[in-house]
């Protein structure tokens, strides 16, 4: 129903300024029931990260990021959703305007900062829905005037583990000063070892909540040796590739639009994201489950990503443009493909990943 009233709203939202319209939608998410979504053929299943999800794709985070309405995006037919980030204390994030359309392009450029009504509004709105069907994670981050961002992740993991099924450790925004330079070696091995010691605690005595990483794509093969290799001694449960990047591709078309300062995601970021994953997949060598992210707009992207080493995906700026009926599209395209390959989705993860990291797509 709301993917055929997209066609409609589209010309409307995109007539309004980005972040109005972002508001607007939450907004009129929130006023809808939270359906159970149909269910989805065996063949989509994913056995991950310690749970059972319906299909592979993924909501990314950064559409929820107050986690006001996990339930009603999961009635869209998302296998999970990931909201946030969420940071310890309530924080602005970064003047406006810092969000852009590069209609053009199919693309966006965000500097919002990682703007947070607080870890306390988050654990509230999680506590409210504690007992509801769907998988659901939080993307959590650091204070930007903070003076331990390790022990920020430490709280968030804290405070969050039993009120959701995974939490990703977010190194990767580059619209935090500094943040980035927390994948560096030795920060991300205190910071890791600190992250599984406050869910390990805090999870005692019932089942672990999924710790995951999340990496730029901007990022050379020595750091992604490193961050890989910390990932592995630290026991994490997983890896999300990629966020969004610095880089401005000769391609873009809306040149104006691209000279603003923020993370770049959709089409563009497609390509060298999926790089990266398959990059991250022959490190990983089957050791730890990926999650693939970064230009995500079909069934043919989502399946790129799954034969680079992926075995859930995520999107986000592709709903912009295509709406929220894209993920039914998604999940039946899959569902042609390993048809047509007779394959299953566990038997494909990775399959292309050495072609794909030498660039042949």
């Amino acid at each position: 129903m709301i993917g055929n009233l997209f066609p409609f709203a589209k010309p409307v939202l995109h007539a309004l300024d980005p972040e109005t319209a972002h508001h607007l939608t939450i907004k009129g998410l929130s006023l809808l029931p939270a359906k159970v979504p149909p269910k989805d053929g065996a063949r989509l299943a994913v056995d991950c990260l310690g749970l059972h999800f319906p299909n592979p794709v993924g909501l990314a985070a950064g559409l929820d990021k107050q986690c006001e309405v996990p339930d009603q995006l999961l009635s869209l037919g998302f296998g999970f959703v990931e909201l946030g980030g969420v940071v310890p204390r309530p924080q602005p994030g970064n003047p406006r305007p810092r969000l852009f359309r590069l209609v053009q392009d199919e693309a966006i450029i965000n500097r919002f900062g990682l703007n947070s009504e607080g870890l306390d509004a988050a654990r509230r709105r999680l506590i409210q829905r504690q007992g509801r069907p769907g998988i659901v994670g939080v993307n959590i981050g650091a204070n930007k005037d903070s003076t331990d961002r390790i022990g920020d992740y430490a709280l968030c993991i804290a405070q969050l583990c039993g009120l959701v099924d995974f939490l990703t450790i977010n190194v990767s925004s580059p619209n935090t000063p500094g943040l980035r330079d927390l994948q560096g070696e030795a920060f991300l091995d205190d910071l890791l070892a600190r992250g599984i010691e406050a869910r390990d605690k805090a999870d005692e005595g019932r089942k672990k909540t999924a710790i995951l990483l999340k990496i730029a794509p901007d990022i050379s093969l020595e750091t992604l040796d490193a961050i890989v290799a910390t990932a592995l001694k630290c026991g994490i449960d997983g890896l999300t590739v990629s966020n969004t990047t610095i880089a401005r591709p000769d391609s873009l078309k809306e040149k104006t639009l691209a000279k603003e300062t923020g993370g770049l995601s959709g089409k563009p970021l497609f390509a060298p994201s999926t790089k990266v994953l398959a990059e991250t997949f022959l490190r990983v060598q089957g050791r730890l489950p990926l999650i693939g992210v970064g230009g995500v707009d079909s069934a043919e992207a989502a399946w790129a990503k799954i034969r680079a080493g992926a075995s859930l995906v995520q999107l986000y700026s592709a709903l912009v443009y295509k709406g929220p009926g894209l993920v039914s599209d998604i999940k039946s395209g899959l569902l042609r493909t390993l048809e047509r390959e007779k394959t299953t989705l566990a038997q494909a993860v990775g399959r292309d990943a050495a072609a794909i990291a030498e660039g042949r797509f």
